[in-house]
Formats: C-alpha cells, sequence, structure tokens
C-alpha cells in the first residue's frame, strides 16, 4: 500500500535539494527489491523527503516526513507505513516540535483545533499495542499508532487519514510566521537537532534498511537523506540528549525501553489530556 506514487507535495515554489542527486533510487542487496526517495525544500520547509520500498515479498514500506525550518516552530509531518501481506504497521502524527507536556501554549497552538481530526481515526484505526515511553515523548495528542491486518477497507481509510492530516500540516504551515528572535531560532533549532538524534539512532525501521542495503550504506542514508541535519544543525551527541542510555564503557545502550513505562492503550482522553504516568524528559 505504498503511497510513493500519489505524490502528495502540495506547496507552491518547491525544488529538489542537492541530496536528491545522490538519493533517489537503490536497488536492494537481493537484486529485486527497490528503494526509491524524493527530496524537497519550500519557503518554510527545511526538508521534505520520502522514502518508498517494494519488495519482491510483498513488503511495502513508506517512510515520508516534513521538517520546517528553524524560523518555524511547526511540528514535523510523520508517516510511517510498513505493510506485508498480512500485516500492516503505521505511525501518523504531527510530531511536536516542542516538549507538550510542559509546553501547554504550544499544545494549545497547534493541536487544540485537530483534536476532533485525530479522534476520528483513532476509533476507525485503534491504538496499535504497546508503545515507550521514550517513543511517546516524540508523539501528539493526535498520533495514529496502529496495526491491521491487510484489507482494501482498512487501506481506504489509512489513505484518507494520511491525506487528512497532511493537509492539516499544510493548513498550519500555511497559516505559520517566521520567528525573528534569535534565541527562540536556536530553541527550533535544537529542538529538531534533538528530534533528529533520537530518529536516526533509535528508529525500529533501521533493521529493515541494514537488511536490505548493507550497515554501511543504511546509515549513510539514514543520517544524510531520512533524518538530513543530524549532522549540520548542531553539534550535540545522542548521549547528550539522552543521557541514560551511556553504558558504563561509553556506548549507547541499544535497549529501547530506558525510563517510565509501556502504553497498551491511548493515553491521550477524548479531550487531548494526557492519562499516563508523567513521561519524564532528561
Amino acid at each position: 500500500m505504498c503511497l510513493h506514487n500519489h505524490r502528495p507535495f502540495a506547496q507552491s515554489k518547491i525544488h529538489h535539494l542537492l541530496i536528491q542527486e545522490k538519493y533517489s533510487s537503490l536497488l536492494a542487496m537481493d537484486d529485486k527489491t527497490e528503494l526509491q526517495m524524493l527530496s524537497f525544500e519550500a519557503p518554510k520547509i527545511r526538508l521534505l523527503r520520502s522514502l518508498c520500498i517494494e519488495g519482491s515479498d510483498g513488503m511495502q514500506v513508506l517512510d515520508f516526513a516534513a521538517f520546517p525550518k528553524p524560523e518555524f516552530d511547526l511540528p514535523i509531518f510523520c508517516a510511517n507505513f510498513f505493510t506485508t501481506a498480512k500485516m500492516n504497521i503505521i505511525v501518523l502524527d504531527l510530531n511536536p516540535l516542542h516538549d507538550i507536556m510542559d509546553q501547554e501554549d504550544y499544545k494549545e497552538k497547534y493541536y487544540k483545533d485537530l483534536i476532533t481530526l485525530g479522534l476520528k481515526y483513532s476509533k476507525l484505526l485503534p491504538w496499535g499495542g504497546k508503545l515507550t515511553s521514550e517513543s511517546l515523548r516524540f508523539f501528539s495528542p493526535i498520533v495514529i499508532w496502529t496495526r491491521f491486518s491487510s484489507s482494501p477497507h482498512n487501506h481506504s481509510v489509512l489513505f484518507s487519514a494520511f491525506k487528512d492530516y497532511y493537509q492539516a500540516w499544510l493548513g498550519l504551515m500555511d497559516r505559520s510566521e517566521g520567528e525573528t528572535d534569535a534565541s527562540q531560532i536556536a530553541c527550533n533549532c535544537e529542538a529538531q537537532h534533538r528530534y533528529l538524534t533520537w530518529r536516526s539512532e533509535k528508529d525500529p525501521g533501521h533493521g529493515v534498511l541494514k537488511r536490505l542495503i548493507g550497515e554501511d550504506l543504511a546509515k549513510d542514508v539514514i543520517t544524510k537523506f531520512l533524518f538530513n541535519g543530524v549532522n549540520e544543525l548542531g553539534n550535540k551527541t545522542f548521549l547528550d540528549y539522552f543521557p541514560e542510555y551511556r553504558c558504563e564503557d561509553g556506548k549507547v545502550n541499544e535497549k529501547r525501553s530506558m525510563i517510565g513505562k509501556s502504553f497498551e492503550n491511548r493515553p491521550w482522553n477524548a479531550r487531548g489530556e494526557f492519562i499516563g504516568d508523567r513521561v519524564e524528559i532528561v
């Protein structure tokens, strides 16, 4: 159920990035599976990119994201779809750039008017089961995290959700005004760098890439294409942001659950209020 051919890039004055010259398509080590990549930038968008994988075994992957320029504190549009003949694993969200647990004004600014949209699709695409606190702190109250068996109906609902969430993000972007205060721009930049640092180190989809194209090339695609900016937007390391992952030998602990609890059910109520245990942000 790859959405790559639908080309959901709806902004004027949008053009390819230089990284498109290097990252456009790859053939996996099995000589059958194809990886197709697109990347763009626009006046308010630092990077809009998509990775679509068509596996010879029926596997399909879409990793689609839009990252705002640091002058804007916009959420990050995130759509991660993993599909096989029997199972679909989905994350669809407007990932908050700043901490919505503590910054109620940021939550009100971007999510108050979208709660109804989130409720609509959370009923059609139920919560997908255990989600760790580490992942949760990068999600919003309208996140769609779901698993379902393949069926034309579910795929139709998912595509509708994708279009509605992306349209909602474009609306926020169109109404946003660029920040002029240098300290706030720096704060936005660090917040995005923190997000990129987390995703480039801990994103669960990395295993698929390593299996398809090898560890070295996968790392290159992750840091220079999927999470482009992790080496440019800041100098802090993963352990600077997330010291709880430091092993005694100074390396990063590969475990994914280091703090808090895991959530079997949706931890936000119908008003978008967090009802789970407090997730500590280190």
